[in-house]
């Protein structure tokens, strides 16, 4: 496969022959099927707790913040310690880690089901959390370790193929689940994929590690530094939305993280062996990799989460009806993930990246068409649109960032790319969202006026905002029909001129991504090693 290094990156090293996997556990096929599970398990409950959530508060009776926390311990957990869960496999073994991570990963998800108070839910998000980032990163590292060099881009399609695949499935099963069963049922399901993954990985998979590193010192201050860091950052940023994206708080918390990880940054090029080795860097490709992994998060979470605000709250469907409309995301992901990785085994990430960026941008631009009541015929274009996007970004830009690494950092590089993935997934879903707040602030009392709210009666639903942000319009039962036609209008007006402003937004950072990808990759000629 043709390399996605610049002329500074060298071609990525094959495996040293003490750490190939031998005998029946050689078939690097086989540990695609295993950790296609615990992946598939980690993507699908990302994205079934949005739809949990009305129905965890109600039944524990949570505040709004507290179901906030329930997304947000998660994601901490799971930001903080993804390198470091990358670095423990690559020294201790990457098969040992995966399967510490799928099983605590299950064991949390029952805990959770059984916890029966918010408190308890938000504790065992944590250590899901904290289990899902043992796994997730060691499975393109052993990925990296067991496939040849000119089969690894097909892996990684396929990898990401799983993740999309997942993740799009969510809305769909968790709102059968929460519909027909119970809120805890959408963690409970966890238990039986994470038993298969379990017993078929452990017949399968082989173990992997860098064995040069069996005797280096572990760098500790390096993982306190990264933590606190990531913590502070991502803290901050999902915090943004509810404090402001101006106030002390916020700003504070999101400087101070990006102090510590130029320190850690600093630290990391002092010490004999780092948690993460700034020559990795080097390599422009798995740069530019890591920054397009992050834009294509933002982009997929931040507009997948306004869109199901959209469907439900505006168009009025269920979970269910709305999970299956947006099928067509889900399905093109589902094709563009192994066509992205043929494309760039052939050409090349500096061809796909900008290509799926390019349509994630098309995407964003034709929703700006989209109102209040747009029929179906004009929603499911942008969603093919996006899927393929976001597929071809997902296989391209990760086979340019665990591709590029040498084989012994390949867990820390899948830790890079999945730090990435949920940094850009949490800023995109806050700032998108954010800018959806800001502009119904500032147009709903114009737009309710315009739909025949009276003046007095228009500038009264000011306090309404939060509500109009999230899709939903601020009436009630005792209202005049006409004036709750006119207020339903209105609002849903206001959330429309929101979705446009941040849909704007992200295009226009999908086409920076694309032209990022076009002048930093650089194909070079040199193969892979075999």
């Amino acid at each position: 496969m043709p390399s996605a290094a610049t002329g500074t990156s060298a071609p990525p090293t094959p495996a040293p022959a003490a750490d190939r996997p031998r005998g029946r556990r050689s078939n690097p096929w086989l540990t695609l099927i295993a950790v296609a599970f615990g992946l598939f398990m980690v993507g699908l409950d990302g994205s079934v707790v949005s739809i949990a959530n009305p129905e965890i508060g109600r039944d524990l009776g949570a505040s709004t913040s507290d179901l906030q926390w329930v997304t947000n311990s998660y994601l901490l957990a799971l930001a903080a310690a993804l390198i470091l869960g990358g670095k423990l496999g690559d020294r201790f073994g990457r098969r040992t880690f995966y399967l510490v991570g799928v099983a605590g990963f299950t064991v949390a998800s029952v805990a959770i089901g059984l916890a029966g108070s918010i408190e308890g839910v938000i504790a065992f998000r944590a250590v899901q959390g904290f289990f899902g980032a043992l796994l997730m990163p060691n499975t393109l590292g052993m990925l990296r370790a067991v496939f040849p060099p000119r089969k690894f881009g097909m892996a990684v399609g396929i990898w990401a193929m799983v993740s999309s695949v997942s993740t799009a499935l969510g809305p769909i099963v968790g709102g059968l689940l929460v519909q027909h069963v119970s809120w805890e049922s959408v963690f409970y399901i966890n238990a039986p994929i994470g038993v298969i993954a379990l017993v078929f990985s452990l017949i399968v998979l082989p173990q992997t590690r860098n064995s040069a590193a069996a005797d280096e010192k572990f760098d500790i201050l390096g993982v306190v530094l990264l933590a606190l860091g990531l913590l502070a950052i991502v803290f901050g940023v999902v915090k943004g939305e509810t404090w402001g994206w101006t106030s002390g708080g916020t700003l504070g918390s999101i400087a101070a993280g990006m102090v510590i990880v130029l320190v850690f940054g600093f630290w990391e090029t002092r010490v004999a062996s780092p948690l993460l080795p700034m020559r990795l860097f080097r390599s422009r490709a798995l740069t530019i990799g890591t920054f397009v992994t992050a834009l294509n998060f933002f982009v997929l979470l931040g507009v997948i989460f306004f869109v199901m605000l959209y469907l439900q709250s505006v168009r009025g469907f269920s979970p269910v009806e709305a999970g299956v409309r947006t099928l067509p995301l889900s399905l093109a992901s589902v094709v563009a993930s192994p066509l992205g990785a043929a494309l760039t085994d052939r050409f090349g990430p500096r061809l796909t990246m900008p290509l799926g960026m390019g349509l994630q941008a098309v995407a964003c631009f034709v929703m700006l068409g989209w109102s209040a009541d747009s029929s179906y015929t004009v929603m499911w274009p942008p969603f093919i649109a996006l899927g393929l996007g976001v597929g071809m970004v997902m296989s391209s830009s990760s086979d340019a960032i665990v591709g590029n690494a040498p084989v012994r950092d390949g867990g820390v590089a899948g830790g890079l790319q999945a730090t990435a993935l949920q940094i850009g997934g949490a800023l995109g879903t806050s700032v998108l969202v954010s800018l959806i707040s800001s502009r119904v602030s500032s147009t709903l009392t114009g737009e309710l006026t315009s739909a025949g709210v009276p003046s007095a009666a228009a500038a009264g639903f000011g306090e309404a905002t939060d509500a109009v942000a999230m899709g939903v319009a601020p009436v009630s039962a005792d209202m005049p029909a006409r004036l709750r036609d006119a207020v339903v209008e209105g609002s849903h007006q206001a959330f429309m001129n929101g979705v446009h402003t941040a849909v704007l937004v992200a295009g226009v950072l999908c086409v920076i991504g694309a032209l990022v990808a076009v002048a930093g990759v650089r194909r070079t000629a040199q193969p892979h090693a075999a």
